[in-house]
């Protein structure tokens, strides 16, 4: 799906104010790449290897980055930037929303704490609205930022770390498939995954719908081979070659000083459409030999590997957050997903940064459909927008967040019920990030 391009918007007209000789401008991915690449080196400290740029180009949608100029020099100079992708995310009922997926914002530390990076994303929320877009996600490099601009951390992940040979459930049917080794290749297996992934059944799961997109995850980038080996692809399949899973992963070779195998199976990403899948591909990646344990990409929450291992204190595992999300339009957001139970809620909604979602929202809905109106009655619970954007995707619980303090049950008896219906049989999650 695409958008239209929209324009700046009046920054001072929604209370933003630039210092003296810095100004917003949209940029090219053609044009003004040299300076985006040099902007980002400053803001996260990071350097590409020169034999990885013919390989790995991060790309950027037309008409989707913005910067600050710092025009105040004989030659102006960009000190921050960001852009966004035009995504359409799974919400609980198997909608899909239209999003703007906030990426590469960047500010150089020589111009920190000037209000750069609240004007940047200002711009982006209005240029988001502007375009149709009712929510917006990105992958936060620090977790302090984004809550002050109405983000919530919608989806979490695990990475787990597998003994060789650790002991997996038994499933029936995962005998009766196929799991093939080969060299990953774009060319190759770009369809493949996307066929796969686009078959994943959760709300956050965000597709690759670009041709570029599609093939980075089968992008083998040169100097992520010292000491390892060429990226590799696990494939699972039926006797008839439908395939139900994968895995990209490469092997890193490790000796100890008495010359015992120390080797990693280092996972970038697997997907299984079942449990017979999930534990035909791990039970064969913790197989392999000269490994002595697996590191796995980002799983959902209630992944089939964790219920798969017998012995979870040899699997460790470490949650991260995943997806922080933004609702853009309160009513649209709500009214665009469905309720795992019946729900007559009165939301009480503050929103500092995009006062138009402040107020009393009427949501009444279920597991069918869902409306969502101004109120004509007192509020039932009240909340921020970005805790509501936690419990967007059912992750978290509103119950949870009473706990906490971030939510207020104003009815009584109310904030269970909202807390139900709110949530979904499945975590969202989300297998890359962007």
């Amino acid at each position: 799906m695409t958008f239209p391009t929209t324009t700046l918007p009046d920054l001072d007209a929604l209370g933003v104010t630039l210092p003296a000789g810095y100004r917003l401008a949209e940029l090219d991915d053609t044009g003004d790449r040299e300076a985006l690449l040099d902007i980002d080196r400053w803001a996260f400290a990071d350097f590409t290897e020169p034999e990885d740029e013919a390989v790995w180009r991060w790309p950027l949608e037309p008409g989707r980055s913005v910067g600050i100029w710092d025009g105040r020099g004989d030659v102006p100079r960009l000190v921050a930037a960001h852009s966004s992708y035009a995504f359409t995310l799974p919400v609980p009922g198997g909608q899909r929303v239209p999003t703007a997926g906030l990426t590469w914002v960047s500010v150089h530390p020589g111009h920190r704490r000037r209000g750069l990076a609240r004007a940047m994303v200002v711009a982006h929320l209005h240029r988001s609205i502007a375009r149709g877009e009712i929510v917006s996600a990105l992958n936060a490099a620090e977790a302090g930022i984004y809550g002050r601009y109405g983000y919530g951390i919608a989806t979490h992940h695990v990475h787990m770390t597998l003994p060789r040979r650790a002991d997996l459930r038994e499933v029936p049917g995962s005998d009766d498939l196929v799991v093939e080794l080969e060299s990953a290749d774009p060319d190759r297996h770009t369809t493949l995954l996307q066929e796969v992934h686009a078959a994943v059944d959760r709300p956050g799961w965000i597709t690759r719908d670009t041709p570029v997109l599609r093939r980075r995850p089968l992008l083998d980038r040169p100097s992520e081979r010292r000491g390892a080996e060429a990226l590799r692809i696990a494939v699972v399949c039926t006797a008839a070659g439908e395939p139900r899973g994968y895995a990209i992963f490469r092997r890193h070779s490790s000796w100890s000083a008495a010359h015992d195998p120390l080797g990693v199976v280092k996972v970038r990403e697997a997907v299984a459409l079942d449990a017979a899948a999930a534990r035909a591909l791990w039970g064969t990646l913790a197989d392999l030999d000269l490994m002595s344990s697996v590191e796995t990409g980002e799983l959902a929450t209630d992944d089939a590997l964790r219920g798969l291992v017998v012995d979870h204190r040899a699997a460790r595992a470490v949650e991260h957050d995943g997806v922080w999300l933004r609702l853009l339009d309160v009513p649209a957001a709500l009214s665009a997903r469905h309720y795992q139970a019946p729900v007559d809620v009165v939301l009480e909604v503050r929103d500092t940064v995009l006062p138009g979602n402040s107020g009393r929202w009427h949501l009444r809905g279920g597991p069918d459909v869902a409306t969502v109106v101004p109120a004509t009655r007192g509020a039932d619970v009240a909340l921020d927008v970005a805790d509501l954007a936690a419990v967007y995707l059912g992750g978290t619980s509103l119950g949870a967040l009473a706990l906490a303090g971030r939510a207020r049950e104003i009815t009584p008896g109310t904030l269970a019920a909202a807390s139900a219906a709110f949530g979904w049989p499945v975590a969202p999650a989300m297998s890359w990030g962007f």
